[in-house]
């Protein structure tokens, strides 16, 4: 039985569900050899607008297989280190949403704050307790810490303890925490907005979200002034003008009936 599973609509959104329910949806080497597998497939697909990660069962994800990892390393499944599974997603082209439906901690945290945009269950419990089995959150880190003001950041991982979602949207590590009524609407508002985009103005997106803040602010202006004249030189861009101008939808919006 797969652990991670895969569904498609007719919208090109692709929902990929952590369904390893008996491990909590801890990121052992099966998971994360067959998640990767799934975006090699996803971030190929030209067909693929929109990404959802989300989970089965109670828990989102509750980080490092402990079991695993401190047992013999079995070379009969391919390794796949987390950290570069995590950075996937931030270089792919396309958006990832991640729909939180359970606990998320350790590991997990790195998996939400790796989704371009994070809608969590008001009920779901986060925490950075690593500390309390003697590591630290060191590689998930680098995902959190630029969402983080330090102070914020310095407590959560010193302290170990778990706080609700509100707070984890608080800190910037998620978007928003809503009711589990609420989260598959929420969801599909984000979802239903991201397809309205271009999926090339999409990407200048995430990479403008990616690269801006870390270089030096005239080299961003030379990088970022390039993109553009790409961009308006491209065929969505003249699409989506035309559409704007004559009213009408553009073409890449699946549903020709929804609102500009």
């Amino acid at each position: 039985m797969s652990l991670v599973e895969v569904a498609r609509d007719g919208r090109g959104v692709v929902t990929v569900t952590l369904a390893d329910e008996a491990k909590r949806n801890a990121l052992s080497r099966r998971l994360l050899g067959e998640l990767s597998s799934v975006l090699d497939e996803v971030d190929a697909d030209p067909e693929v607008r929109v990404v959802v990660l989300t989970n089965a069962g109670r828990v989102f994800c509750a980080g490092a297989d402990l079991r695993e990892s401190s047992a013999p390393a079995d070379d009969s499944t391919p390794a796949v280190r987390a950290g570069d599974l995590f950075g996937r997603f931030r270089r792919s082209p396309k958006p990832y949403v991640g729909r939180i439906a359970g606990h998320c901690v350790a590991g997990g945290m790195g998996l939400a704050a790796a989704m371009d945009i994070s809608i969590a269950s008001d009920d779901a419990k986060f925490g950075f307790t690593e500390v309390r089995v003697g590591v630290a959150p060191a590689m998930i880190s680098v995902l959190c810490l630029p969402k983080m003001r330090r102070a914020d950041a310095a407590a959560a991982f010193l302290r170990g303890n778990r706080f609700d979602a509100a707070e984890a949207a608080r800190l910037g590590l998620i978007n928003t925490a809503v009711p589990a009524e609420s989260l598959d609407d929420e969801v599909e508002t984000v979802v239903s907005d991201l397809l309205k985009g271009s999926p090339s103005a999409l990407a200048a997106c995430k990479q403008l979200v990616d690269r801006v803040p870390e270089m030096p602010f005239d080299d961003a202006l030379a990088w970022a002034q390039r993109l553009s004249a790409e961009l308006f030189a491209g065929d969505e861009a003249a699409e989506g003008m035309d559409a704007f101008l004559n009213k009408r939808t553009p073409a890449w919006v699946p549903d020709s009936g929804q609102e500009r």
